[in-house]
This record gives structure tokens, sequence and C-alpha cells, in this order.
């Protein structure tokens, strides 16, 4: 069986991720200990109870790799340290912990290292009024046409199944409602996010994250990585640095990534809170696709695995 690994990315946090895997798993204790520790801040409390620090970008995006971190580590103790996919493909932030589990980047750096990204869009975005929309039922087409008449918004996620994310200011954005009804949009759903990534407003960060990456990265990768913003494979740190870096202001092409890298594989795993990947799958594939956020999607995988590994 051969089989790809997905890490999702901001958007699919939500009070109670993780919780199943902390509860019954010893591992998940420790790796929630080891990352309050090296963030300053509890992160039991910040994912179980209701608070406005998981709302932040800066808390919100090393919440997200912790619980994809716990989910490979839970199934890759299940395969016997033997879970050896095809491909890993993370949307946005989710290539960066896919880029950790690939063996590029240990633990403690890379809660560091998304703490940090998050802080610099936060900083990169301040004063702007940034945020992000999708759009359900629009061609891209249409929309990138729409977006290059239009000032300060810009398409930053294309999902697949005409599901397209919109990034700019958020007046701009409301603005175009009417225009998007008009155009046939079946829905206009605003994130609740104060940061618009994937456009130029980001553009402000690229030179220090990518000294943070050079600083942080090993040159060591287990299997390759599809890029969000080229979709092309790498494995190389010189490479990571150069596509994690214009990722920032590039959108995000999932649908082009799953589609042309489907055939390769017979499932796709996807290691995190949400099911947000699982669900855009179903458009996008006709592979079944695990979403592993609690025990009961880990006994699913491990069923999957236990034949094969």
């Amino acid at each position: 069986m051969q089989y790809a690994l997905l890490f999702p990315g901001q958007g699919s946090q939500c009070i109670g991720m993780g919780k199943s895997f902390y509860e019954s798993h010893t591992l998940a204790k420790e790796l929630f200990e080891r990352a309050s520790n090296a963030l300053k801040v509890d992160m039991k409390k910040t994912l179980f109870e209701e608070n406005e620090l998981l709302k932040e970008s800066a808390y919100t995006q090393p919440a997200i790799y912790l619980v994809s971190y716990i989910a490979y580590q839970l199934l890759n103790k299940q395969a016997n340290g033997g879970l050896k996919p095809v491909f890993a493909l993370g949307h946005s932030l989710g290539e960066v912990s896919a880029v950790s589990l690939s063996g590029a980047l240990d633990f403690e750096k890379a809660l560091k290292l998304t703490h940090q990204r998050g802080k610099m869009m936060q900083e990169a975005c301040a004063n702007k009024d940034a945020s992000m929309m999708v759009v359900l039922g629009v061609s891209e087409e249409s929309l990138l046409s729409l977006c290059q008449r239009t000032k300060n918004v810009w398409c930053a996620n294309f999902n697949g199944g005409m599901q397209v994310v919109l990034a700019g200011v958020k007046d701009d954005l409301k603005a175009l409602e009417p225009t998007l009804k008009e155009m046939g949009a079946k829905r206009v759903v605003f994130l609740e996010m104060s940061v618009a990534s994937h456009c130029p407003f980001l553009e402000p960060m690229i030179f220090k994250f990518q000294e943070l990456l050079e600083k942080s990265l090993k040159d060591k990768f287990h299997f390759e990585i599809i890029s969000n913003a080229t979709n092309e494979a790498y494995h190389n740190k010189a490479k990571a640095v150069e596509l994690l870096s214009l990722q920032l202001t590039q959108p995000v092409r999932y649908q082009d990534c799953v589609k042309s890298n489907n055939g390769r594989v017979d499932v796709f795993f996807e290691l995190g809170c949400g099911s947000v990947l699982k669900g855009l799958n179903k458009r996008l594939s006709n592979k079944p696709t695990i979403s592993v956020g609690d025990n009961k999607g880990l006994d699913e995988a491990i069923e999957f695995l236990e034949e094969y590994v």
C-alpha cells in the first residue's frame, strides 16, 4: 500500500483539539508538557479551555503543529517506527509540519518556528485590518479576474470544488459580497483571522523568516514534501528555505497538489485536528482520506496499516 501524509493549516483549530490523545496516551501528555515549556505557556489550557490565545496566530500555529506532531508520533509508534509515506503535503502552515516530521526540524525548534511565523504574520498585518474569506461556487478564473480589478484583495487558497479563499483588507473583502453573489457564489464565509496569508501583505517578513529557517532546519529529509506554492517535490534544506518562504506571498495550490499526485498513492492520512483536508479531498480524489485527529481516527488508520507495515 502506498500512502501520503497530509497536515492541516490555520483555520482547522478548535477548542478541545488533541484532548482525546492527551487523555489516553502518556506520550501525548509528555509532548504537551514539552510544548508548554518551550513556548512558556500552558498548552493544555490553551487547547482545552475557552480563551483568546488560540485565536492569535502566534499560538494557533504551534497548537495546530503540536496536535499534528502527536498524531504522527502515535501512528508511527503503532507502525513500529515504520511510517514510510510516498510524500507529505501540508496546507499552508501544514507544510512546516510536514517538513518537521520528515526529519528536517526538531520538535522544540518547530514549535518556536511556528510561534515566530505566526507572530511575524501578525506584525506584518498590523494596522491593515486584514482578514480572509471563503468563497464557494465561483470559478478560480472569475475570482482571479475580480481580484485583478480590486485593490487590496488577492486569491490566497485554491482548495478545489470551486472553493477559493480570498485575503486582504476586511472592508474591501466585505464590499465584494454583493458582487460575489451576483457572480453566483453559493456561500461567502469570513474566517476568524486577523492576518491575511499568501498575499503581498506578508512580504516584509520574508527575509527574517528565511533567516529563521536557515538557523532551524537540518538537511535531513526522510520523505519528499510537495510545495504549496509550486506543486514541486523537494527533499533538501535549500529548497525548503526557498519554497516555505515563497509560500508566504503565493497562493496555496492545494487542488493542484492533490490531483497531480493522486495516482501515486492508495490512501491519504490527515494528521491533525478538524478533518478539513478530508473534506476537501472528497472533491479532489477517488482515494480514501483518514483523518487522525483523535483516538477513533487513529484506530482507523492503524487498521489500514496493519497488513502493510
